[in-house]
């Protein structure tokens, strides 16, 4: 694409390393790793179908191993009907032939360790697929039986037992049960799905279901895995007599907090935002309660029985941070994702806050911090940061959205957001297609969509697709490279051939060389292990020391002056020595 922004250039202090991240007591290789995240339906297509696959993943491991991330995280890939994108697994210890084999999960992992690239995957322990074995085993034994109590089912209320067993909502709109007809034709129990009807939530008491994941686990821990990135991980436990709940009005899709309004820069934060890192939300009955600990303490110990520093990474959608810091005590997780981070408004004060917040939290567990600005769940970060007005998560974006911004803009604060974000300490996750400065697809026909918001909210939600459309790799021509054809799951806008990962490699400015320097530089620094020390160069600005490296971010509408140092990276064009806004410099 034509470059928006120049970075200087780095020269290269060694060839592509084919060796893994330091590792050691407190230098494990999780502390400092940068983990590029595959949705693996959207990366490479190997075989034309539209869709992406295992083998397609192993022909573009080179292309990560180039852009200087330590593992890769797989997206669901297990046996599943596919009702919500492989979040419904029927097979924890299968492939789904949409991806492949065993053997091809086998010969992309070998090929991944040969390069020096780690490889978690994904494994949703929340909830099963009602296709799964064990779900149709519950339906056909009965109320009572021991298969039953592998779910939460319940008895309904009402006079004849008509009306679910309490009034929880599901994450994607509509309530959280679903009444079975029972073998003699009768209406029956309910069963609790927090998700979509066909997404039963596992009974976590209950000691036949975590024996079950303690094989699912050394199943992939045998295959030579180097982790996991647990779904749902503030989920499992539900309160003891499961209690009626309304959460907060404008509750985020997760059943926590809302999403702050993501407002554009200058734009003064309501003091409740302001405090987003420090307030607890009430605490819903079915997220983030104590009992998942416990879980989570078997898990660190069924991985400790393999060498290698193997990980948990957990999806937990917990506030404030210093309750989520929990999760990743020394004897639990060795991550969770920092969604406090994720969903700070560009505005320096809450930045800076939120940066205070996240590393004092962690850092009083023996945890690193982990940062990151995209996923398959929310709005792209090169569109997402422009908006103006709300945009709750998991809701998404669409045509109708009002206050869409300028993708030049957009993608302009973007770029200055990543490269504040790889300098701070810890770890970081990209999300497929970032580095090529991709934004929202924002245009998809209605009848393409495949999100389960979309559906159970009637339209009224656009759910997650547009961050999950097919990424581009080369040519003009359908599918940008993603495939031998022009087959594509979802339908790529037409402006993707404009980002297409050829037409930034090697080219001074792109998208794609801002990431790569970024990446080498963070490294040759030192950068994650740092402690960053505040710099104050007034209103509208955050700098900081990290080591030998000053960063400065430009948040206000007027270019600033930037201190003594030479220019190493630059997000954006910088004239002389004044720093433009919604810019960031590093400096040594």
């Amino acid at each position: 694409m034509t470059p928006i922004a120049a970075t200087s250039p780095v020269p290269s202090s060694s060839p592509i390393r084919s060796d893994v991240a330091p590792s050691g007591p407190g230098r494990e290789w999780w502390r400092s790793a940068v983990i590029y995240q595959v949705y693996p339906r959207s990366f490479a297509d190997a075989d034309g179908d539209g869709i992406g696959d295992l083998p397609g993943i192993t022909h573009r491991l080179p292309a990560l191993r180039a852009l200087g991330v330590d593992a890769v995280w797989l997206s669901p890939f297990q046996r599943s009907p596919q009702r919500d994108a492989g979040y419904d697994v029927s097979d924890y210890c299968d492939i789904d032939p949409l991806f492949g084999t065993l053997d091809d999960f086998d010969a992309m992992l070998e090929t991944a360790h040969g390069l020096g690239l780690r490889v978690i995957i994904d494994i949703v322990p929340n909830h099963s697929s009602s296709d799964h074995v064990w779900f149709q085993e519950a339906l056909a034994a009965g109320p009572g039986s021991a298969e039953r109590a592998r779910y939460l089912f319940r008895d309904g209320t009402g006079a004849n037992g008509e009306l679910p067993p309490n009034n929880w909502e599901s994450i994607f709109g509509g309530p959280a049960w679903e009444r079975v007809t029972e073998a003699d034709g009768r209406p029956g129990q309910w069963y609790l799905h927090l998700f979509d009807k066909s997404q039963p939530d596992f009974d976590w008491e209950n000691p036949w279901v975590r024996e079950q994941f303690r094989g699912i686990l050394r199943f992939w821990l045998d295959r030579g895995v180097d982790g996991f990135r647990v779904d749902v991980a503030h989920g499992m436990i539900k309160e003891a007599g499961l209690p009626d709940y309304t959460p907060p009005a404008h509750a985020g899709s997760m059943g926590g907090t809302a999403t702050p309004t993501l407002e554009t820069g200058g734009i003064p934060l309501e003091p409740e935002i302001a405090a987003h890192a420090s307030s607890e939300p009430p605490t819903p009955p079915y997220f983030a309660q104590d009992g998942v600990h416990e879980i989570y303490r078997d898990w660190h110990r069924v991985l400790e029985e393999y060498p290698g520093d193997r990980v948990l990474c957990g999806e937990a959608w917990v506030e404030p941070l210093d309750k989520l810091a929990r999760w990743v005590r020394p004897d639990e997780m060795q991550q969770t994702f920092n969604f406090a981070y994720l969903e700070t408004p560009w505005n320096a004060a809450a930045l800076r806050s939120v940066i205070d917040d996240s590393i004092a939290a962690f850092s009083s567990v023996g945890a690193p911090s982990t940062w990151v600005l995209s996923n398959h769940d929310v709005v792209r970060h090169a569109t997402r940061l422009a908006l103006h007005g709300e945009n709750l998560q998991g809701h998404g974006i669409g045509p109708k959205t009002k206050g869409l911004p300028d993708p030049v803009f957009a993608l302009h604060r973007a770029r200055a957001a990543t490269a504040l974000m790889l300098a701070l300490p810890g770890s970081a996750y990209l999300y497929q297609g970032e580095e090529l400065g991709l934004p929202e697809a924002i245009d998809l026909p209605d009848d393409a969509r495949q999100d389960p918001t979309w559906f159970r909210t009637n339209g009224e939600r656009y759910g997650r697709d547009g961050c999950r459309v097919p990424i581009p790799w080369d040519g003009a021509q359908p599918s940008y490279g993603f495939g031998p054809g022009s087959a594509s799951w979802l339908p790529q806008p037409a402006t993707w051939a404009t980002y297409t990962r050829s037409s930034q490699e090697g080219v001074a400015g792109s998208t794609l060389t801002m990431y790569q320097d970024a990446l080498e530089l963070r490294r040759r620094y030192d950068l994650a292990f740092e402690n960053p020390q505040w710099i104050d160069l007034g209103a509208g600005t955050l700098a900081f020391r990290s080591g030998a490296v000053t960063v400065v971010v430009n948040f206000g509408t007027a270019p600033v002056a930037l201190p003594e140092g030479e220019i190493v990276l630059a997000s954006g064009v910088v004239d002389g020595r004044t720093l433009p806004t919604d810019t960031t410099v590093w400096l040594v």
